[in-house]
């Protein structure tokens, strides 16, 4: 199983960016949870997420952003996806996820978005 890492920095303006590589599947899901979580109780609902490194999500790895994005948006907030593989697209558009989500190629586009 390929390594699975997470990292966030602040990008600017009170905007987060999570960087996420390796697999996000029923192994890996809590730790992004709580990476989101924690960010939430921070007050910081503006996140981008890089999934330029994801190689593999699962229905569970795509369960915390559907989690995520309705408490992001109570909170004047948004979840916007950034630069997804081909295969992690494809399971947001099989899950019917790509309508509900912004999707993004860049960090400066991506902040615009908020």
């Amino acid at each position: 199983m390929p390594d699975f890492a997470i990292q966030t920095k602040e990008v600017g303006n009170g905007v987060y960016m999570i960087k996420v590589e390796g697999f996000l599947d029923a192994h890996t899901f809590e730790e992004m949870e709580t990476t989101i979580n924690n960010l939430f109780n921070d007050n910081s609902f503006q996140i981008i997420v890089d999934l330029s490194g994801v190689d593999y999500i699962s229905s569970a790895g795509a369960g915390v952003f559907i989690g995520a994005i309705g408490t992001a948006q109570e909170n004047q907030g948004n979840i916007v996806l950034m630069k997804p593989t081909q295969n992690v697209m494809e399971v947001f558009d099989l899950l019917g996820l790509s309508q509900l989500f912004s999707f993004a190629e860049d960090v400066p586009s991506a902040v615009k978005m908020f």
